[in-house]
């Protein structure tokens, strides 16, 4: 197992994305830390990661918004209750802040820019200075990130774009200043079958499915399988990393 007797700590683990990185993980041997913002989520998210744990291995869920600093403060005290460490960090919060509507940049509202801003970046910047001391004083550490294939611009999302375009060059100057202990990496997830897909409508998922390569949508088990690559040795000799999974649709939606 290539994960075993690791403690990785994966956030938006109630949605798709997230809780596929955490059943993936379970199943490869790690202990896995769980947060969301909803309670009710995670604790569904127990029940389908309990029973693919390794013999030894936990899974610990605790409710929390990694937005807000002094929850995160609490998440890592009960963590703390249950692990002596956390090994593997896997930022999957973030999204569109509001609503997923195509808007003109001239008509995006502060409270929409600054909201895409917070939710995509801030919980990244508060569990890595909280975490990557420890990762350091052990020498060995994997931190993964999760931004977007409109990283690189699109039109009508210019909020979200240039959220995870940050997320992007947070992961390349982690990853300058943490080697070379710490792997530092991204994900640029395309098109995926997660919540999102929803609000954007199912004639827009058609129009991207078309648009790459494989002519299908993503599935959060892809995403996993990426972070797993990250998250282990087989990826010693990777960092700053931006790896887009998106069935070829690349630089941008």
């Amino acid at each position: 197992m290539r994960l075993a007797n690791k403690v990785a700590l994966v956030t938006g683990a109630a949605g798709p994305m997230g809780l596929g990185v955490a059943r993936r993980f379970a199943e490869e041997g790690a202990s896995v830390i769980i947060t969301d913002v909803s309670g009710r989520r995670l604790e569904a998210a127990v029940e389908e990661i309990t029973p693919l744990l390794a013999p030894g291995a936990k899974v610990h869920a605790h409710r929390a918004s990694v937005l807000v600093e002094a929850e995160v403060d609490e998440l890592l005290a009960s963590s703390r209750e249950h692990f002596d460490r956390v090994d593997v960090l896997i930022n999957v919060v973030g999204g569109l802040f509001i609503d997923a509507k195509y808007t003109p940049v001239l008509e995006v509202s502060e409270e929409r820019w600054d909201g895409c801003f917070r939710v995509n970046l801030k919980g990244i910047f508060y569990l890595v200075r909280k975490l990557a001391p420890g990762m350091l004083a052990r020498k060995w550490g994997k931190i993964v990130n999760v931004s977007s294939v409109e990283y690189a611009g699109a039109a009508g999302h210019a909020d979200y774009g240039a959220a995870k375009a940050g997320v992007t060059s947070l992961t390349r100057s982690l990853a300058e200043e943490l080697a070379p202990h710490i792997n530092v990496n991204c994900i640029a997830p395309g098109i995926i079958r997660t919540t999102a897909i929803r609000d954007v409508g199912e004639d827009v998922a058609r129009e991207f499915e078309q648009k790459n390569l494989m002519k299908r949508m993503g599935e959060p088990l892809d995403i996993a399988n990426a972070a797993l690559f990250f998250s282990n040795d087989e990826s010693s000799y990777v960092t700053g990393v931006t790896l887009p999974v998106s069935g070829g649709l690349w630089p941008a939606l």
